[in-house]
């Protein structure tokens, strides 16, 4: 049987603090929970033992939950992060500080268990790692009202519209509040190619490059519902993306056609 957890909740609000602390007692998959008023006094805690993951609140007096969560981005073995908030308008920055789940109060028992699922399965996914390949990162989306995390490898391309980016990913269409050259940025790392100012896709959902006269389009196979799609590459993209594809040796790329 996997190791359970040793966890860390953190709220300025002692009923809040309660609860949650509580909640997270009763789950199986945890060991110990240990609360704190404050995310200074988080930090000694994490200073002082080994933290599986911290559940986290955002708004609070002195350091953040937000400003504690970077900091932890500094250790060798940071814990995973749970933010539990009210306010449903830091999804954004808790994906740009790498949380593994947003949950938001008032505490549904049943998303609770779903971030302990998440945490116990990253940990139990970590030995298995490559240091080179980074694990599956999520993004948070919007969905009926509801924030869910939407895996970065399950996206075949995305498109921006303004300060917007619209994914296309196996469980749909989302549109979220993230400019297109920040995730261009995040997940060059992960697969990811900008091929047009527009448009950044998933190398391994090409299947094909096809160049008529000037202009060249690139093929990507069916990802869930989402049938295969042609995207236009701009010149200064072009030669970069054949790079790219044709260095990956999981391949077989066919520069003038498509392999679908």
């Amino acid at each position: 049987m996997a190791t359970r957890l040793w966890v860390l909740a953190v709220d300025d609000e002692a009923p809040a603090l309660d609860e949650l602390t509580y909640l997270l007692g009763e789950h199986p998959d945890v060991a110990e929970v240990v609360g704190a008023a404050d995310a200074t006094s988080a930090l000694r805690i994490i200073n002082e033992r080994t933290v599986d993951a911290i559940f986290l609140d955002i708004n609070m007096p002195g350091l953040s939950g937000l400003e504690l969560a970077r900091l932890l981005g500094n250790f060798a073995q940071p814990p995973a992060v749970v933010f539990v908030t009210a306010h449903d308008d830091k999804a954004l920055a808790a994906f740009e500080v790498g949380a593994l789940d947003y949950l938001l109060k008032p505490i549904r028992k049943e998303r609770l268990d779903e971030a302990v699922r998440r945490v116990v399965a990253a940990r139990a996914a970590e030995p298995a790692q490559q240091p080179e390949e980074p694990a599956a990162e999520t993004i948070p989306v919007e969905l009926g009202g509801v924030t869910q995390l939407v895996r970065c490898d399950s996206i075949g391309w995305v498109e921006a519209e303004g300060d917007y980016a619209r994914l296309h990913a196996t469980s749909g269409s989302h549109l979220v509040r993230i400019p297109l050259s920040t995730l261009e940025d995040r997940w060059r790392n992960r697969g990811f190619q900008r091929v047009h100012r527009s448009y950044l896709v998933a190398l391994n959902m090409v299947t094909g490059l096809r160049t008529s006269g000037a202009s060249t389009m690139v093929r990507l196979r069916a990802n869930g519902s989402s049938p295969p799609v042609e995207l236009p590459v701009s010149r200064r993209q072009a030669r970069e993306l054949r790079d790219r594809l044709i260095r990956d040796p999981m391949r077989t790329f066919k520069p003038g056609g498509g392999n679908d």
